[in-house]
């Protein structure tokens, strides 16, 4: 499955690393490509074995320190 995010709030490669951990660490999650756009909106694929939850991303990618402003398939 393949899950595309937007976020908001990142500025460099360590906003990129924090977002990357916290979405890897979900249960089923096999593989995370951030794709950083400084001070705008930034993107996130997520490939996963399974459906997840929008809550459980959103809450991933806050406990990183950022906010998921769209979420979508």
């Amino acid at each position: 499955m393949e899950t595309t995010i937007s976020i908001s709030g990142m500025t460099c490669g360590h906003c990129v690393d924090a977002v990357t951990e916290e979405l890897s660490a979900l249960d089923g999650v096999e593989e995370v490509n951030v794709e950083l756009n400084k001070g705008g909106i930034s993107r996130a694929a997520i490939s996963s074995r399974m459906p997840l939850k929008p809550a459980e991303i959103s809450e991933a990618v806050a406990e990183a320190g950022y906010v998921v402003v769209s979420n979508g398939a």
